[in-house]
C-alpha cells in the first residue's frame, strides 16, 4: 500500500515531527511505501514562541521527506495537494495538533477525500490555551477528514463536539524509541557533569503554564524534599517568560537544588538525562498524551503525572509511578513516598511489562484496521 503522511518533519524538530519520522518508518518495516510531507513554513516567525523551529542535526538518511507546505499560503495548500493526488497514494494520514493548523491541512484534506482515504491523527482537538475562533477551525479540519485517531480517551471524548463519525477510535501513544539505547546511570551524570552522589528528579520538554513546572518548584520547596538532597533537573525551552519560574526559585531559596538546562535539547542527548534521572515529572495542569511519559517507558524511567487528560490511563498508580493531584503538596508527598519507601526498583520491574502496550506495531495494526473499515 502507498501512504502519504502529512505534517511536520526534520529539518523541523519537536515531538510531533518526531512521531512522524518514527510512524514513518513504523509503516515501511509493515511493508508499506511511505513518505512524508512536511512543511517549507509551519509557523510565521513572530508566532513561534522558542527560538528556532528547525533542527541542526543530522536529518534521517532512511526517509523521503518532502519539504513542501506552506501554513499561511492558500495557494500552496491546492498546490501540494495536486502534488499528493498525483502521487495516487491509497492513504493519506493527516496529523493534526492546533486550530491554527485548521485551514491549511483541511484544504489540503478536503482536496484530496474524493480521491483517497483521508485519516487524522488528533493530538489536540481542545487546544491547551484557548484563543477566539479555535472551534470554527477545528471543526472545519474535522469536517475535512473520513477517520480519526486519538491517542487518549479525552481526545476521542473531545471528538465528539466536532463530529458524529463513528470512524474514530483510540489508540495509545506508542513509545519514541529513536533516541537511543539504555545507558548506565553513572555514565549519564557524567555526560551532563552532575554529582553522582545527589539524586535527581526530572521535568523535561518545553515550558508553558499548562505543564505546570511552577507546581513542581513549590513543591521542591518541601521540607521534606530539602533534607532529601533531592534536586530538579529542569531540561528543556522556555516557551513564555521565564521570569514567573525564576521568582519561585529565589523566593525558596532553590537555586543550588535546580538544575537549569534551559535550552532544546539535541536527540542524542535526550537519553542522557531521562537515564540520569530517578523519576519522570509532569506537572501538568491540562494535557490530552504526552511524548514525554512514552521516552520514560522506553527508558524504563519510573513518572509521576498529574490527573488530567489521558495521562493516568497511560500510568498505572502505585505501579510504573503515581497519578496526583495538580498541588504542590500531592506532587511532593508522591515525590517523598518515592524515595523513603524505595520504590525505583519494583516501578522498573513493572515498566518493563506496561511497556509493551505501547510496541509502534499495534499502532501501525489499529491504524490499518481504520483504514480498512474506510474502504
Amino acid at each position: 500500500m502507498k501512504i502519504i503522511i502529512v505534517g511536520p518533519a526534520y529539518p523541523l524538530r519537536g515531538g510531533i515531527a518526531n512521531f512522524n519520522e518514527a510512524l514513518c518508518r513504523a509503516l515501511i518495516k509493515a511493508g508499506h511505501e511511505t513518505k512524508i510531507y512536511s512543511f517549507s513554513l509551519q509557523y510565521p516567525s513572530f508566532l513561534f514562541p522558542g527560538k528556532t523551529q528547525f533542527d541542526t542535526g543530522q536529518g534521517p538518511g532512511d526517509l523521503t521527506i518532502v519539504t513542501c507546505l506552506n501554513s499561511i499560503n492558500p495557494l500552496n495548500w491546492f498546490a501540494t495537494a495536486n502534488k499528493i493526488k498525483a502521487e495516487k497514494p491509497d492513504l493519506v494520514i493527516v496529523r493534526f495538533w492546533l486550530p491554527f493548523m485548521g485551514p491549511c491541512l483541511g484544504t489540503v484534506a478536503r482536496r484530496l477525500r474524493k480521491h483517497v482515504r483521508v485519516i487524522a491523527i488528533t493530538d489536540n482537538v481542545i487546544p491547551h490555551e484557548h484563543r477566539p475562533g479555535d472551534k470554527e477551525l477545528t471543526r472545519y479540519f474535522i469536517r475535512s477528514c473520513q477517520g480519526f485517531v486519538a491517542m487518549s480517551r479525552a481526545v476521542l471524548e473531545d471528538l465528539s463536539e466536532f463530529t458524529s463519525s463513528e470512524d474514530k477510535v483510540f489508540l495509545p501513544h506508542p513509545l519514541y524509541e529513536q533516541f537511543g539505547e539504555k545507558m548506565e546511570r553513572k555514565a549519564a551524570l557524567q555526560s551532563l557533569g552532575l554529582s553522582e552522589s545527589s539524586r535527581y528528579l526530572l521535568f523535561f520538554g518545553f515550558i508553558r503554564k499548562y505543564k505546570g513546572l511552577d507546581l513542581l518548584l513549590e513543591a521542591m520547596s518541601d521540607e521534606r524534599i530539602r533534607k532529601a538532597g533531592i534536586k530538579l533537573i529542569v531540561a528543556g525551552e522556555y516557551y513564555e517568560d521565564a521570569a514567573t519560574y525564576e521568582e519561585i526559585i529565589r523566593k525558596y531559596r532553590l537555586e543550588e537544588r535546580v538544575i537549569l538546562q534551559t535550552r532544546f535539547i539535541p536527540a542524542d542527548r535526550v537519553r542522557c538525562y531521562f537515564c540520569a534521572a530517578d523519576m519522570v515529572v509532569q506537572p501538568y495542569r491540562s494535557a490530552t498524551q504526552s511524548g514525554v511519559t512514552q521516552i520514560a517507558y522506553h527508558f524504563e524511567r519510573p513518572m509521576l503525572v498529574t490527573i488530567v487528560g489521558g495521562l493516568a490511563e497511560i500510568v498505572p498508580d502505585k505501579k510504573v509511578g503515581y497519578v496526583t493531584e495538580a498541588d504542590p503538596k500531592s506532587i511532593a508527598d508522591a515525590i517523598v513516598d518515592f524515595y523513603e519507601n524505595k520504590r525505583e526498583a519494583p516501578f522498573i520491574e513493572q515498566l518493563k511489562v506496561e511497556k509493551k502496550r505501547f510496541y509502534w506495531s499495534a499502532f501501525v495494526e489499529g491504524l490499518l484496521d481504520l483504514y480498512k473499515k474506510l474502504s
